[in-house]
C-alpha cells in the first residue's frame, strides 16, 4: 500500500498525548478546526478538560479524555483499548507528552533517568505499541507523529538525558517509517526547537547550585524568544498532510539540522557559549 499524506482531516480520529497544555493542546485544537475526533491524554488533570472543552467549541467531530501517564503500560493499555471501543481506530497518532531535564551525565541520577526516559521514550513506545497493530490490521493507512526536539539530532552536556530519550526518538520514528511503508503508515518525527511551552516550569535541573534561578532564566528567555506551540502544530498538521518525515519547526531548529551537517566539530563549541548566556554557576 502506498502512502500519501491525508489530506482530508475532518472526521479522522486523532490520538494525541500530552494534551493539556503547549505543543499537545496546540495540536488537539489545530485538528478540532479540522472536523477531527480527538482522543486525548494527559496526567494534569483540569488542563486536559480545559483543551477537551475547547476542542469541542472549535469544531471538532468528538472529543474523548482521559487521565493517563503515558510512561505506564498497563494505564496506556487500558487508555487505548477505550479509545477504539468508544471511538475507534485512530488514523492518526500523535505521541507528544513530554519531560524536561537540564544537567550533565555526572549530575543525573538513575532515578533521574528513569523519570526521563519513562515519559520521553517510554511514552512514544506505549503509544504505538498500544495502537498501532490495530491501524494495521484496518488496512486503510494512517499517520504516526512522534515530536521530539532539536536535541534529538544535536545533544550536548546541558541536556544529556533529555537529549538522549530525544535522539532514540527520532531513531525509532526512521525505523517505524521503514517498517509501515508497505502498510501505506507514514511517520514524521517532529524537532520543535524552543518553544514557550509549561515543560520549564516542571523542568529538573541538576548540578547547578541555584536549580530554582536557572530554571527562572530560561523560561524567563523562552518568554522573550516567545515562539508558539501554534506554529508547531500547524507543522504537524503539514506533515501528516504532505508526509513529511523529518519536520525541524523554528529557526533554531532548522539551523542546528544544518549546521551539524557542514560544521559538526565547531557546533558543539557553538551551544556550550549559547548555554553560558543563562549564567550556570557548577559545583565545584
Amino acid at each position: 500500500m502506498s502512502r500519501g499524506g491525508l489530506s482530508q482531516l475532518a472526521d479522522r480520529i486523532v490520538v494525541v498525548t500530552g494534551a493539556a497544555s503547549g505543543i499537545g493542546s496546540a495540536t488537539a485544537l489545530a485538528f478540532a478546526r479540522e472536523g477531527s475526533a480527538l482522543a486525548l491524554c494527559d496526567v494534569d488533570a483540569e488542563r486536559l478538560e480545559q483543551t477537551a472543552a475547547t476542542a469541542r467549541t472549535a469544531g471538532a467531530a468528538r472529543v474523548f479524555s482521559e487521565v493517563v501517564d503515558v510512561g505506564q503500560a498497563p494505564a496506556m493499555e487500558r487508555f487505548a483499548a477505550r479509545v477504539m471501543t468508544e471511538v475507534g481506530v485512530p488514523d492518526v497518532l500523535v505521541n507528544n507528552a513530554g519531560v524536561a531535564l537540564m544537567g550533565g551525565f555526572l549530575h543525573t541520577s538513575l532515578e533521574d533517568w528513569k523519570w526521563i526516559t519513562d515519559t520521553n521514550l517510554w511514552g512514544v513506545v506505549h503509544g504505538c505499541h498500544f495502537f498501532l497493530p490495530a491501524m494495521v490490521r484496518r488496512g486503510r493507512g494512517g499517520h504516526v507523529v512522534n515530536v521530539a526536539s532539536a536535541a534529538g539530532f544535536l545533544n550536548s552536556e546541558a541536556l544529556c538525558a533529555y537529549g538522549t530519550t530525544k535522539y532514540a526518538v527520532v531513531g525509532l520514528s526512521e525505523a517505524l517509517r521503514d517498517e509501515l511503508d508497505a502498510h501505506g503508515i507514514g511517520v514524521s518525527v517532529v524537532c520543535p526547537g524552543f518553544v514557550n511551552t509549561p515543560i520549564v516550569k516542571s523542568m529538573r535541573v541538576r548540578g547547578e547550585r541555584e536549580p530554582d534561578a536557572v530554571r527562572e532564566r530560561v523560561a524567563a528567555w523562552y518568554r522573550k524568544r516567545n515562539f508558539a506551540p501554534e506554529d508547531v502544530a500547524r507543522a504537524v498538521l503539514d506533515a501528516v498532510r504532505r508526509d513529511r518525515p523529518f519536520v525541524p519547526v523554528a529557526p533554531e531548529a532548522w539551523g542546528l539540522y544544518a549546521l551539524k551537517r557542514v560544521m559538526p566539530q565547531q557546533l558543539p563549541r557553538l551551544l556550550r557559549r549559547f548555554g553560558g548566556r543563562f549564567g550556570p554557576e557548577r559545583p565545584r
